[in-house]
């Protein structure tokens, strides 16, 4: 059995468990614990009550001692958030000088399908709690405080394989319209939904050119939070067609972009949809809550605005 053509297809269909069996055997093969890892999980998965103790003690005990072992092949400083099986699949990577050889290194490892770029020495779950200041680039954070960077040249990651992304999250980086060009034209991003931009800059222009890639018309989230979007840039929206949760805060959208995003083809199918009233305007939220477009429940929460 070769483990990476089994790896690719599991990179296909990420919850088939004969798939997951399979490429059990070969990393027992080659002596890697996480193919005990992925038997005992799956059989977690199958028991109940006073059966599930001793498996998940077992587990623990594994990881415990094999985790850094298993991300021995990552560089140095880079943060894992999520796994699968023991495997990093969402990871965050520091913006530094050598950002690029870095990232192309997380790349390279096997189910990464998230990833995460973050300032030099900020915390991005710490950034998450905090608000900052439009017009000036330091945060206030506790000890240690941080400096937001400057606008960041998107062209120093150019020519990464990209393609096997799920979501992206360069929140708090300062890309510009132009790094939000350089995102739609530079990158594979064909299998992306989830593309987080929140305080990136990049005005209705840097909107506009993520519109106008075709591979971005399956993206499914899309955060813009402080984004300096106006209404005149809202119908570039227009153009995600499967979008099911929106973030517009602190965005200047006023009644005429609250026209523009109910005419939007996803309007109907909005699960989620992040607006301040101040950011639409007493006009604008009394069309949001009178609605017959957006989901009952979204119409509902606008109605208490």
């Amino acid at each position: 059995m070769r483990v990476s053509s089994v790896e690719a297809a599991l990179r296909n269909s990420p919850d088939d468990r004969a798939l997951w069996h399979t490429y059990s055997d070969g990393l027992l093969e080659r002596g890697d614990s996480r193919g005990m890892l992925i038997r005992l999980e799956q059989r977690l998965e199958l028991l109940h009550g006073a059966d599930r103790p001793a498996v998940q003690r077992d587990i623990a005990e594994l990881v415990d001692r094999d985790e850094a072992a298993w991300d021995a092949g990552l560089p140095v400083g880079v943060r894992v958030r999520g796994r699968r099986h023991g495997f990093p699949t969402d990871v965050a990577v520091t913006w530094t000088d050598d950002v690029r050889e870095t990232a192309a290194q997380v790349l390279s490892a096997p189910f990464v399908t998230t990833l995460r770029f973050v300032a030099d020495a900020v915390d991005q779950d710490d950034l998450d709690d905090k608000e900052w200041d439009d017009d000036d680039y330091t945060w206030e954070g506790g000890p240690g405080v941080a400096a937001r960077p400057g606008r960041l040249d998107m062209s120093a990651l150019t020519g990464l394989d990209t393609g096997r992304l799920v979501e992206l999250d360069l929140a708090y980086l300062d890309l510009g319209p132009d790094g939000a060009e350089t995102l739609a034209t530079a990158f594979d991003l064909g299998r992306l939904q989830a593309l987080d931009l929140r305080y990136c800059r990049i005005g209705d222009a840097g909107l506009a050119a993520l519109a106008a890639s075709a591979q971005l018309d399956g993206l499914r989230r899309l955060h813009l939070q402080r984004d300096r979007i106006t209404g005149a840039g809202v119908p570039a929206l227009h153009r995600f067609p499967a979008l099911t949760e929106l973030d517009l805060r602190y965005n200047a959208i006023g009644a005429d972009g609250v026209d523009a995003l109910l005419a939007a083809p996803f309007a109907a199918g909005l699960a989620r949809l992040w607006l301040y009233g101040a950011d639409v305007g007493p006009d604008g939220a009394r069309t949001l809550a009178r609605s017959g477009i957006l989901p009952p429940a979204l119409r509902t929460l606008w109605r208490c605005v």
